[in-house]
């Protein structure tokens, strides 16, 4: 007889094409408190926007340096350099993503460059195993977010929810659940449509009688009954919530279901991380018009992201929220550096990610993608950053996640970056860190004040903004080896994202923090 552990685990993995459904739209969450962070980290929120088919990250952000060798190798579809929207002297940006454009500058935007994994696979059914799983083995059959729920709560899904955490641990719009979610004995995604429309499946009464259909009944009526009362959950959580932008475009579906999180995530919905898909970027063909290439169907798909991105931070912004979201997108995989003759691009490699939100660390991370005057066939770009990184730096700087219980995830030795978490706020880990370096409050609106530890000798401290440019000299003089706090006036900034510079006498270190109006 098989046993109800076994039966759990097999169900579990055959649930992912086969979702219990609150409703109708594509996107998931994962509530409080998914991971084990300090208490001034638990109200923060993660949004994965994921760019399903392989977006051609060549066609998005744009290397102004490599831009004449590209246009030799897409000749047929490069976007004219007149036409591009320009962020510095190295990168651009398509010119249907002016939303995202105007974030970058306001310092809520981040570039990851040439994100991809080794030996990369150019299907898109093993590449998106791949990034589901975080893992290269072909055999592995959880999430990433999969592996860390089971760490917190190994007996799920049964005695969820509860008192302590009453809401759904993951939500996802549309008919799957999210393979990123997928645990041992089930998977933490919950599907979810309008989430002010949810409705109730009918439950059983039929309990587990030690034999093999009472386990499977009594399995599925656990499930059902979990279903209904995170449906409770979440439509108590829209009815008291609200969206207070007026540029999403209901004909965008990412537009709706970003402002459905905005709408959940104000009315105290306790999730904290929402995965949202759109596809249609596998652009073989038609990737532009053949009368003009700054049109066709992949900048009908850029500026539906844009916009609807540029409206969710504004929602956010209004509502008051902006310092506890953050985002990213990701796809499976890049294009071909060369075009095809069919006015589109084939599989390719690395492609570029986004972060966004008004915490951003880096407005930049990793070097452009190189293009050489001389391909190989069927060159992509070279991958420079490990997706997992990306994710692993998410999982610490945004949550607080201990590195150890990081590296548990995932197989590969980690490396972090520090491209999110400029918002961190008496978090215990700026405070013991090797710089000894915390500014508070931060969040800033005017004030704050350094905590700073340091040698005898001379200290010079600066403000730089994500550029690296020198924006003001707060101090330079003399510090005595001891403790010091000193107090910074930074009215004068406009609001985004800077570094606390300092120079000592034997080291230079950096805290990031944002001013806010």
């Amino acid at each position: 007889m098989i046993k109800r552990r076994d039966f759990v685990k097999n169900i579990s993995l055959a649930s992912v094409g086969a979702p219990f459904i609150f409703n109708k739209l594509n996107l998931q969450a994962i509530a409080k408190p998914l991971f084990n962070v300090q208490k001034s980290m638990e109200d923060r929120v993660l949004v994965i926007i994921r760019l399903g088919g392989g977006n051609d990250g060549l066609n998005t952000v744009i290397p102004l340096d490599g831009y004449d060798s590209l246009a030799n190798h897409r000749s047929n579809i490069i976007i004219p350099q007149n036409k591009l929207i320009n962020l510095n002297t190295e990168l651009a940006l398509h010119p249907s993503m002016t939303g995202m454009g105007e974030l970058f500058n306001e310092g809520k935007l981040a570039i990851i460059q040439n994100v991809g994994y080794p030996e990369q696979n150019r299907s898109h059914f093993r590449s998106t195993d791949i990034w589901d799983t975080g893992m290269m083995d072909q055999n592995a059959t959880s999430g990433w977010l999969g592996r860390n729920f089971d760490a917190q709560y190994p007996n799920y899904p049964t005695d969820y929810p509860n008192s302590q955490y009453p809401d759904p641990f993951a939500i996802a719009m549309g008919s799957q659940v999210s393979a990123t979610c997928q645990g041992l004995m089930g998977n933490f995604s919950h599907t979810v449509s309008n989430p002010s429309d949810t409705f109730n499946l009918a439950e059983s009464s039929v309990v587990d009688d030690g034999t093999y259909y009472g386990s499977h009944v009594e399995y599925v009526a656990t499930i059902i009954e979990q279903t209904n009362a995170y449906g409770t959950s979440v439509h108590n959580a829209a009815a008291g919530g609200s969206s207070l932008s007026t540029k999403y475009d209901p004909n965008n579906p990412l537009a709706v279901n970003l402002k459905y999180i905005a709408q959940m995530i104000s009315g105290g919905l306790k999730t904290k991380v929402y995965i949202v898909n759109t596809d249609g970027f596998d652009t073989h063909d038609s990737q532009v018009s053949k009368t003009d290439v700054t049109t066709g169907n992949h900048a009908d798909l850029l500026k539906y992201v844009s916009d609807a991105i540029a409206a969710f931070q504004d929602d956010l912004k209004l509502l008051g929220l902006e310092q506890k979201v953050a985002g990213m997108t990701y796809s499976e995989f890049g294009r071909q550096i060369a075009s095809n003759a069919s006015y589109g691009t084939d599989h390719g490699d690395a492609a570029p990610m986004f972060l966004f939100g008004s915490c951003i660390g880096q407005s930049v991370v990793g070097s452009n993608p190189q293009i050489n005057a001389q391909l190989q066939k069927q060159e992509g770009v070279a991958m420079e950053i490990d997706f997992r990184d990306v994710y692993a730096t998410i999982l610490k700087n945004w949550f607080n996640v201990d590195t150890t219980e990081i590296q548990n995830l995932f197989e590969h030795q980690v490396t972090f970056y520090g491209m999110l978490g400029a918002c961190n706020l008496g978090v215990d880990e700026l405070s013991e860190s090797k710089n000894n370096l915390l500014l508070y409050p931060n969040p800033v609106v005017s004030t704050s004040t350094l905590k700073i530890t340091t040698q005898n000798g001379p200290v010079s401290i600066e403000i730089i903004d994500m550029t690296g440019a020198i924006i003001k000299v707060v101090y330079e003089g003399n510090l005595s080896a001891q403790e010091h706090h000193i107090p910074i006036d930074l009215s004068d900034l406009k609001a985004g994202a800077y570094f606390v510079h300092v120079i000592g006498k034997d080291k230079k270190e950096n805290v990031s923090f944002v001013k806010i109006d």
